[in-house]
């Protein structure tokens, strides 16, 4: 058997209100079934004991508690064990998991009183592959998550500071950086933010009926319609980011390349996002436009005969008016609305079909 050559730090807070079977018996048989499931990858689970929050809080709350600790410890991943319940999407679950912030949480409560200790253990088992980035449930793609516990768990090199750090640690880590990536499912973040996709839509459909609109997207030319699409873009992702509390900051030196790689990965996440956002505004006014515009409004308007290229140049400006709209919505929208948009939480409950393979 190859001895394995980095070691994954999980962290375990338990909430101090619960069953006494959570403690260190609980963390061994954890570890355990974690070296014998990823063999190849060297495991330590540290225990702490930790309300995290104090009631009444909410998931997001105990996410980033959660996220705090992690950061704080130097942890490669952290499972919180709280006596709260746990809710996706307003739908109550025994637990859930969050890659982006390498965070999974367990509402100990939610298991009942019969095998609670095993359905944790399995549990918690199946929330770290999770977070690794094996979503099927099963052990089919536990390699691939092997493959990023690796990079987690790698050991940054201290003496690399600043966006030297920063850029090996991305460019390093493109494995794990993509799967954070697609298991946050960015194309679903504008879907979550509906004061932004109002406004949007409101702005479009004013641009949309506006001669004047129609005169300037006629005389602007593609590379201006390319720059004012590119400012408007950049508008909504600064507006999500920094206007929603996204960045992450380092405190210590030991947070950095943890903050590095969740820092990329939503800024990555977000302009994916937005980039949907402006593809699909950019399909509804073709269609809107083909449906409400007649042709011999808008050659009066233009005063010359109009084609397919009026038709695309007038639909790609009032694209991007619609996103600077969204762009103000965005703006307007809550802190905790913009996070549940850009970060998408697991749900999880002990069903054979979940567990399988656990």
């Amino acid at each position: 058997m190859t001895t394995p050559t980095v070691e994954a730090v999980v962290g375990l807070l338990v909430a101090p209100r619960l069953p006494s079977w959570t403690g260190q018996d609980f963390s061994d048989d954890l570890h355990r079934r974690l070296q014998e499931r990823f063999p190849q990858i060297g495991w330590r689970v540290v225990v702490v004991h930790d309300a995290v929050v104090q009631p009444p809080a909410d998931d997001d709350d105990l996410v980033a508690a959660t996220r705090v600790r992690l950061l704080d410890h130097d942890w490669d991943l952290a499972i919180c064990l709280t006596d709260i319940p746990v809710q996706v999407g307003r739908r109550p679950v025994q637990a859930h998991a969050s890659p982006l912030h390498c965070v999974g949480l367990l509402s100990v409560p939610a298991l009942g009183v019969i095998n609670a200790r095993r359905q944790a253990r399995d549990i918690v088992i199946h929330l770290i592959a999770v977070l690794a980035g094996n979503t099927t449930g099963g052990h089919c793609g536990d390699g691939e998550a092997t493959r990023r516990l690796r990079e987690l768990a790698a050991e940054p090199d201290d003496a690399e500071v600043g966006w030297l750090m920063t850029a090996r640690t991305v460019t390093g880590n493109v494995s794990l950086l993509t799967g954070m990536i697609r298991a946050n499912r960015p194309w679903r973040l504008a879907a979550g933010l509906s004061r932004s996709l109002t406004a949007a839509v409101a702005a479009g459909v004013f641009a949309l009926l506006t001669p004047d609109i129609w005169r300037f997207a006629d005389a602007a030319g593609s590379w201006r319609l390319t720059g004012i699409a590119v400012a408007a873009v950049v508008a909504v992702i600064v507006t999500l980011i920094v206007g929603g509390g996204l960045w992450e900051r380092v405190d210590r030196t030991g947070q950095r390349r943890q903050v590095a790689l969740f820092n990329a990965a939503t800024t990555a996440t977000v302009i994916i996002g937005v980039g949907a956002l402006y593809t699909t505004l950019f399909i509804l006014a073709i269609a809107l436009t083909a449906v409400f515009v007649l042709p011999g409004l808008l050659s009066e308007a233009l005063a010359h005969p109009v084609g397919i290229g009026d038709y695309l140049h007038l639909a790609w400006f009032t694209s991007s008016l619609a996103t600077v709209g969204g762009a103000l919505g965005a703006g307007l929208e809550t802190d905790d609305a913009v996070h549940q948009a850009a970060y998408t939480y697991h749900g999880t409950v002990t069903s054979p079909a979940d567990l399988a393979g656990v």
